[in-house]
């Protein structure tokens, strides 16, 4: 049964509009021990959801992993892992911060009680209500 992550990045490094140009990409450049713990964890298949931190601070859309995490064949050290992942769809509105903050039922999502770390699970749960946030 594929999970659910959430990858945070920094729109003016490479925003969910980039993703949809490019149609896939490699996800890299993660140096937390958690992050990377995390980002080992996805597997091919895997929904993702994408969330653009600095002023933006919203998840924008959702993509899907398209490879198994491999070393970063840009890096020397073996523990620096990417993965690929393509663009699935971008949502009617981003879902900011502060409304997620407002949600009792989303009080321990990561996003929330770890706001540095880049890669983390969605549990169900979570996942559920995210989408209800939508309708």
């Amino acid at each position: 049964m594929a999970k659910c992550w959430l990858f945070k990045t920094e729109p003016s490094d490479y925003s969910y509009d980039d993703l949809e140009r490019d149609k896939k990409t490699v996800w890299e450049g993660v140096h937390n021990n958690l992050a990377l713990k995390n980002l080992r964890e996805v597997r091919l298949g895997d929904e993702i959801l994408i969330y653009h931190s600095g002023n933006d601070k919203a998840i924008i859309g959702l993509a899907e992993a398209v490879s198994e995490p491999f070393p970063d064949p840009k890096e020397k050290d073996d523990k620096l892992t990417v993965i690929s992942l393509k663009p699935k769809r971008r949502y009617p509105r981003p879902i900011t911060l502060a409304e997620i903050k407002l949600r009792p039922e989303l009080t321990d999502f990561d996003l929330v009680r770890l706001p540095r770390l880049s890669i983390m699970p969605v549990s169900k749960e979570h996942w559920q209500v995210l989408e209800d946030m939508l309708k």
